[in-house]
């Protein structure tokens, strides 16, 4: 993919242009972003899949009866204002009838269950992968949706079926005191909600959203599907507790093994205040926070392992050794980053340089790797590529070329 090509999925501009003009800026509706667009797999596959265990999938619903419905009843289900919020997995019977307005389900990583879905992605990678979060699917019945609410993600919201009714508002400031969002109810709906935007999007049209616009879809008529290309932003605080929870966790190893000084206080005096934290407990831990911050390297390194890590839901299969001569792929539930020194996948990390690594990163960057480029690796990493074939995180690609699913 050029990143300079205009392209009809960004409505004209080229991805260069789209991530300076409206990248986290504004709103952006593209009608016919995607002409002929199908949904990644039918309805009742969609159902089939949202009864498996390991699929994150969510039942939404709002009528009057479900104002009255006793908190509590079946699986995860709670009331209020006439929301109800189930999660699944789900049977067939546990879903409403078709033709019932106003209920919506929604299936999570629908790209790490669905070839299709994955392959849907493929357009959308002018954006960093360390953002990704994944394809998540819409399907709604007449009048259904979630109600106005905003995300903390980028999102790319492509209709592949049936149409949806957008309103679309600007982030809101809230009154000192005043929450975000509506208070007792089981989804998240803004208090404040004030449209400036009113589209009803057709199949193969697409609009992106930057985090926090407050946005609230409805399906017009019935068999309504939504694909939702989500890309997550962090907050810092957040980053930092797993940041730090991950360089703590190293320290702690290096403690059980013996590695780490214990703290000493040989010259400790008896003393009248015993509730009173010691001065030199408290140089201690300034020291042992500084050493592990001490090597410049690893702040990044536990960056590229905790972007690269795996939603916790997600489980990979024993695989086979790649047979000599073999191109690879990229198992679609791997996540693969790396930087100036290091490749990381699912939540590992590699030291990697020269040839090495500017082959490995090309599989990162292109989750294929021709045969070819296969044997130029050295002998440690074709053995790690070995190795995390046998973890089922990659597996010989038998096409030995490099896919592009485009509009």
């Amino acid at each position: 993919m050029s990143v300079h090509v205009p392209t009809p999925l960004l409505g004209g501009l080229s991805p260069q242009a789209f991530m300076r003009r409206v990248w986290q800026r504004r709103p952006w509706l593209v009608r016919q972003a995607w002409p002929g667009v199908r949904p990644p797999l039918p309805r009742a596959e969609l159902f089939a899949l949202a009864a498996r265990d390991g699929v994150e999938s969510r039942l939404v619903q709002r009528n009057p009866a479900a104002a009255l419905a006793r908190p509590g009843k079946g699986r995860g289900a709670t009331a209020a204002d006439g929301w109800q919020v189930r999660h699944g997995p789900f049977g067939r019977r546990a879903l409403p009838p078709l033709a019932r307005p106003g209920w919506t389900l929604l299936v999570q990583g629908l790209d790490l269950h669905v070839p299709a879905a994955h392959e849907m992605l493929a357009p959308f990678r002018f954006v960093p992968a360390a953002r990704l979060d994944d394809l998540m699917v819409s399907w709604a019945s007449p009048g259904g949706g979630v109600g106005p609410h905003s995300d903390s993600y980028d999102v790319f919201l492509l209709q592949v079926q049936g149409r949806r009714r957008w309103r679309v508002a600007p982030p809101q400031r809230q009154a000192p005191g005043e929450g975000g969002f509506v208070d007792g109810l089981p989804v998240k709906i803004l208090r404040r909600f004030e449209p400036v935007h009113d589209w009803v999007l057709e199949p193969g049209d697409m609009l992106y959203l930057p985090p926090s616009w407050g946005h609230d879809g409805v399906a017009e008529g019935g068999d309504c599907m939504t694909c939702s290309v989500g890309f997550r932003s962090p907050s810092g605080p957040e980053l930092a507790r797993e940041l730090l929870q991950r360089l703590a966790d190293e320290a702690g190893d290096e403690a059980q093994e013996g590695l780490s000084p214990l703290y000493a206080d040989a010259r400790q005096p008896a003393t009248g205040t015993p509730g009173l934290v010691p001065d030199g407990l408290r140089r201690f831990a300034t020291r042992a926070v500084a050493s592990v911050l001490r090597d410049p390297h690893a702040l990044p390194r536990a960056l590229g392992e905790t972007l690269s890590e795996p939603k916790p839901q997600v489980w990979f299969d024993a695989g086979a050794e790649v047979p000599t001569g073999a191109a690879v792929r990229l198992d679609p539930r791997t996540r693969m980053l790396y930087d100036e020194r290091h490749v990381f996948i699912n939540g590992e990390s590699y030291r990697a340089g020269g040839r090495d690594a500017a082959v490995l990163r090309r599989l990162a960057d292109a989750r294929t790797l021709a045969a070819a480029d296969v044997s130029r690796l050295g002998r440690d990493a074709r053995a790690c590529l070995q190795q995390w074939a046998e973890a089922g995180w990659l597996h010989a690609d038998a096409s030995h070329t490099s896919e592009e699913t485009a509009p």
